[in-house]
């Protein structure tokens, strides 16, 4: 009976080691594969996909390309007038048209000078006027950094008279601007002068 008790006992002593190492040998199959896929999940594609549609490149201007800068300043800008509400009503007020950067350009080659300012953010034209020896600087409301002017503006592509008021960080700055404003005036009005004068023939050139 003793003999027939050992022999059980090793029977199941062996059976539970064969399934122990069954286990272990699952197990090492089963890291083995994982080990490959995480390596193959580090491989880098080197697949390579053309184009369906390609596209050239387009240059496109702003129209300011044979233009040199005078004067440029951050500001923002309002505008005197209806607002789509009131148009018809002959009522007006002040409406801001957008924060940018203020520029006097003057062409490279005819000389000329106009004001030109864009939206800081969309790039669109919020004034675009020549500059008129005409037109005059007045203070808005007696403050020391904001001018207020009328011009015919062309930032929708068609002259309208527009009022203006461009208002500064600070007074400094408004000053410089009125101070280069003044000055391409006064290159404006030489400039078309000039151009009014006749030649020193008296135009028989022209005439022949």
């Amino acid at each position: 009976y003793i003999c027939k008790r050992i022999v059980t006992t090793s029977r199941i002593v062996l059976g539970k080691r064969n399934e122990l190492e069954k286990m272990s040998a699952e197990e090492e199959k089963s890291t083995n594969a994982t080990g490959k896929t995480e390596q193959v999940s580090h491989e880098e594609s080197t697949a390579t996909f053309e184009p369906v549609v390609e596209l050239e490149e387009v240059e496109v201007k702003s129209g300011e390309e044979e233009e040199v800068v005078v004067f440029t300043f951050r500001a923002k800008l309002f505008i005197y007038g209806e607002t789509l509400l009131d148009v018809g009503t002959g009522k007006r007020s002040w409406r801001e048209r957008g924060i940018g950067e203020v520029r006097i350009l003057r062409h490279k080659e005819c000389q000329r000078l106009r004001l030109l300012m864009r939206q800081e953010r969309t790039l669109k034209v919020i004034a675009n006027h020549a500059i008129d020896p005409r037109i005059k600087l007045e203070p808005n409301a007696g403050s020391d950094r904001s001018w207020v002017w009328s011009a015919f503006d062309f930032s929708d592509g068609e002259l309208v008279e527009t009022v203006f008021a461009l208002r500064f960080a600070d007074s400094e700055i408004a000053n410089s601007f009125k101070e280069k404003f003044t000055q391409s005036q006064e290159e404006m009005e030489s400039l078309l002068k000039g151009e009014d004068k006749p030649s020193e023939d008296g135009g028989a050139a022209v005439d022949e």
